[in-house]
């Protein structure tokens, strides 16, 4: 009689620490999902992930690559020439752009001759594909900015559609992350470096 008492307590036991095991386990799923949230949430606020579609970011960037922008950079930084950006298109806002920053508020922006010049003083430009072969000039207003992509001749971009308004930027591209063999931490050229 006592075995068999024995046998059933076994048995009790037994299904209770199964609920209790049960009830860590869905918890454990709980808080995974919970901190999975979280942290999707936190790294969409300060960051984003963008495919390069084209050709207008040759030979810096190109067709396919995924690059890492950083959200924040201009919410605690300034807009510097030769950043690397990611913004709103102007004419379709739902459309994303990647281009480099040659002209700031107050700027007067020229090309002529093959070359870029910012406020008289001509740029050091290794980055790009070839020299544009297009000229003209432009005065950057308070709020917005000059971008060109890095493969002039063949990128849509403030020559064509106008000034960047300051409100359409996202951030600043700063690491290409796809495809693995091509990982590389962008580099935001000082334009007026010498030559």
């Amino acid at each position: 009689m006592e075995t068999l008492e024995q046998d059933v307590n076994i048995e009790k036991s037994e299904v209770v620490q199964e609920k209790v095991n049960w009830g860590r386990f869905a918890l454990d799923i709980i808080e995974t999902l919970f901190l999975a949230v979280v942290l999707f949430v936190g790294i969409n606020a300060i960051s984003a992930r963008v495919r390069v579609d084209g050709t207008s970011m040759l030979p810096t960037l190109e067709n396919g690559e995924f690059v890492l922008v950083n959200k924040m950079s201009y919410r605690i930084g300034e807009v510097d020439r030769g950043d690397i950006i990611v913004f709103h298109f102007p004419l379709n806002p739902k459309e994303e752009l990647i281009k480099r920053v040659i002209g700031l508020p107050g700027d007067h922006v020229q090309v002529r001759d093959g070359q870029v010049y910012v406020n008289g003083q001509l740029l050091n430009e290794p980055y790009i594909a070839q020299a544009p072969s297009y000229a003209d000039e432009w005065t950057i207003l308070e709020g917005q900015f000059f971008v060109l992509g890095d493969n002039r001749n063949n990128s849509n971009d403030s020559k064509d559609w106008g000034l960047l308004p300051a409100d359409n930027l996202v951030g600043k591209a700063v690491l290409i992350y796809w495809p693995p063999p091509l990982w590389e931490v962008l580099e935001h050229t000082n334009v007026f470096a010498s030559q």
